[in-house]
């Protein structure tokens, strides 16, 4: 299994610690030495599991817009965006549970990404796309004009985004990551037509939540 490399770390913090204590509880008849050992092993399972990175097969369908993360569609709603102009958000929630690596939405060139310091309000609600923490990338693509928002829920208190400006990505392309649940909103024209509805699960980087006809 792959483990993205921004766990990495935590899985090292953990699983050494676990094996040795591991091997210690073997050399002993400690219940307590057995019973950190066990502890341990299941945090670093936790973390393994948290931090997977499964590969995923981007559709190459003309003018899709793939979601950016794993989770539940959580909100549909008409914005006005001073990049965009006339949009529609749609906002996928990211549990615990979910895989946390964010994906590009289409092929395309970045044109800024922007770090915004906020609250750390629960992810699911509505007012944390505006409120908490966030990364906003814009993104000038083959699906048109798009904004991804990497959004700090109350668990979540680290975005990852490797993106620079002026960078090319393609559709379904790794570009970072929010730790321990989390919230993605995509901003798109509100000419695309959206293929997804309240409550769907979505996988970042395959499923197509909008298709923008050129």
């Amino acid at each position: 299994m792959r483990i993205a490399r921004e766990g990495r770390p935590f899985l090292l913090a953990t699983g050494i610690p676990a094996v040795a204590v591991v091997y210690w509880a073997s050399q002993t008849n400690s219940t307590a030495v057995q019973g950190l050992g066990i502890l341990l092993l299941v945090l670093t399972g936790f973390i393994a599991f948290f931090f997977r990175d499964p590969e995923r097969d981007p559709p190459t369908d003309p003018g899709a817009i793939l979601a950016s993360g794993d989770g539940r569609v959580v909100a549909i709603d008409s914005v006005e965006d001073a990049w965009v102009g006339d949009a529609i958000k749609v906002s996928v929630f990211l549990s615990i549970f979910n895989v946390h690596v964010n994906r590009t939405p289409c092929a395309g060139r970045v044109d800024q990404v922007a770090h915004i310091p906020g609250r750390f309000r629960l992810a699911f609600v509505d007012k944390a796309s505006d409120d908490n923490e966030r990364t906003e990338i814009a993104l000038d693509g083959s699906c048109g004009r798009v904004i991804v928002k990497q959004i700090a829920g109350f668990v979540a208190r680290r975005i990852v985004c490797h993106l620079t400006p002026q960078q090319q990505v393609e559709a379904g392309e790794r570009f970072g990551l929010i730790r321990f649940g989390s919230r993605v909103d995509h901003i798109v024209s509100a000419k695309a037509d959206i293929r997804v509805t309240i409550n769907d699960r979505v996988r970042g980087g395959e499923t197509v939540i909008g298709v923008l006809t050129p």
